[in-house]
């Protein structure tokens, strides 16, 4: 079997349709159609149920993708290797992030690295934080800045630093008279004990993202389910809202400090200081190049500053 042949089934699984894999290929859907034709015909089963409105791998195609990007893999792999012995401090890094650690942690760090490392080339993926951890179970990317925890059988990691998690509250919510709290102070704030906010309407992170589930598990480890008042996908736009008064948020002490809406909340520490891990990962049993290798230590001592 070919790698084209790989690449193109792969792509199938993807898109769910003939059509819509045999554009993002730049090639026709009768010729697409004929290759998965042939294929099947040369294994001697189908690869795609295709009896809904999207092509669905069956038993036989669930083993065919998996050995297609291991094979993918170890040829990537086998290629960087050969890279990194002729070329050494060189290549490219393809790294999965959210939009706001692009923002917040990789933007001050890049242009010392680049001005150190020319002849590395960084490749961003900017996604949702599971998904991230996806993109790289299936070699898509060479390694994410994600949290803990992830999956221990399916990544290894390196710890980057902690950040503490706020509250923030609107500005007129009567805890913030009680306990004398200013808008966008954030020295020597008192600490809140979670329930006393049951009656507070919260704004909720998307559920692909890891603070919309730490939301519900700090409530719930403080006995109640949060109201909540409206959804977003953006922290700076849940940051904004609460200082706004539309509900409080649970956020990242990293964003509170380096991205201030024109209108702040008030903010208070969490009864019992929770924290999250960031990390940086990639899965096991992949190679790492050396240039992954390389800014892997650049960012570890960025972060370590």
């Amino acid at each position: 079997m070919e790698f084209r042949q790989f690449r193109y089934i792969l792509k199938i699984a993807e898109e769910g349709t003939l059509s819509l894999a045999a554009k993002k290929l730049y090639i026709s859907q009768p010729s697409l159609s004929q290759l998965l034709a042939a294929q099947e015909k040369k294994i001697g089963a189908p690869l795609f149920d295709r009896g809904g409105a999207r092509l669905t791998p069956t038993a036989v195609g669930r083993l065919y993708l998996e050995t297609a990007r291991s094979i993918i893999a170890l040829d990537e792999a086998f290629h960087q290797q050969v890279d990194d012995c002729v070329h050494g401090a060189a290549g490219d890094v393809t790294l999965g992030l959210t939009q706001f650690r692009s923002t917040h942690l990789l933007a001050p760090m890049l242009p010392a690295f680049r001005a150190k490392y020319p002849k590395i080339t960084l490749h961003l993926r900017e996604d949702t934080t599971y998904r991230l951890e996806e993109l790289a179970t299936t070699n898509e990317v060479d390694c994410i800045i994600s949290l803990l925890p992830v999956s221990e059988h399916r990544f290894v990691y390196d710890v980057l630093f902690e950040e503490r998690l706020l509250l923030a509250l609107p500005p007129a919510h009567p805890m913030c008279t009680t306990l004398g709290l200013v808008p966008g102070a954030r020295e020597n704030i008192p600490s809140v004990p979670l329930a006393a906010l049951r009656e507070t309407p919260f704004l909720l992170m998307h559920r692909e993202q890891k603070l919309h589930d730490t939301l519900f598990s700090l409530c719930e480890a403080a006995g109640f389910l949060p109201q909540i008042t409206l959804e977003t996908r953006s922290m700076n736009t849940a940051h904004a809202l609460a200082g706004a008064g539309l509900g409080a948020a649970i956020l990242p002490e990293t964003l509170i400090a380096a991205a201030p809406p024109a209108h702040p909340p008030c903010y208070a520490a969490i009864e019992g200081d929770p924290h999250r891990t960031i990390i940086l990962a990639r899965a096991k049993k992949r190679y790492l190049p050396r240039a992954v290798d390389i800014f892997r230590t650049e960012l570890q001592a960025f972060c370590a500053k």
